[in-house]
């Protein structure tokens, strides 16, 4: 096992920066669409419910067939990968972003409002701040899935540790398999752990 980590350090270290930059790409495009979409949902709760059903049906598709009904449309690569994995965070983090602005104390929405504060003044200055363990635990859980969904995306040539991964499952290469799967599983443990420990750190704030 050691033998192959010393002979293949840098083609262990390419995968994990192209894990790294699908990670980063799928979480910033996830975080704006996401933020945007909570915005819309905030002025209604027909739109909030219907988003969040519609996405919580997508999120129940698997990963590789969702992969398999993006090809057509966007291609074998990176492009699908992201497409994907922003698709499928979209659940996670307004489940979380929505939950944390409507559990803000309804008196302090009412107190506000009779102050004047428009609906976007009372977001900014009122939920939002509220709401940031929720939506800090949104973002820690969209983080780890997209670290370990990004690990499939490798079946359609998007790169990363999966393709150490299923080469070594290819090949019965069990150094590969190893290396690969323990790659993978130490990003999704030290996202888990970084953002809880900051997750941690808003909640501290906010009490």
């Amino acid at each position: 096992m050691m033998d192959y980590l010393v002979k293949h350090f840098d083609d262990l270290g390419e995968a994990v920066t192209e894990h790294l930059l699908i990670v980063a790409a799928a979480l910033l495009l996830s975080l704006l669409i996401a933020s945007a979409l909570t915005v819309l949902g905030t002025y209604s709760r027909i739109v909030s419910e219907g988003m969040l059903g519609l996405f919580s049906m997508i999120y129940s598709v698997p990963s590789l067939a969702m992969f398999a009904l993006l090809i057509p449309l966007t291609g074998l690569g990176k492009t699908t990968a992201v497409v994907v994995l922003v698709i499928y965070n979209q659940y996670l983090l307004l489940r979380n972003f929505l939950a944390g602005l409507d559990g803000v104390d309804a008196g302090i929405v009412e107190a506000a409002a009779g102050m004047g504060m428009t609906k976007m003044q009372i977001l900014v200055k009122i939920k939002l701040p509220l709401a940031k363990p929720a939506l800090a635990a949104g973002i820690r859980i969209a983080s780890v899935s997209t670290v370990s969904i990004a690990v499939i995306a490798a079946s359609i040539n998007a790169g990363g540790l999966g393709t150490i991964l299923f080469d070594g499952l290819r090949t019965m290469n069990y150094a590969k398999i190893f290396w690969g799967s323990a790659a993978s599983a130490f990003l999704a443990f030290f996202f888990d752990s970084l953002l809880g420990f900051f997750e941690k750190k808003v909640q501290g704030g906010v009490q």
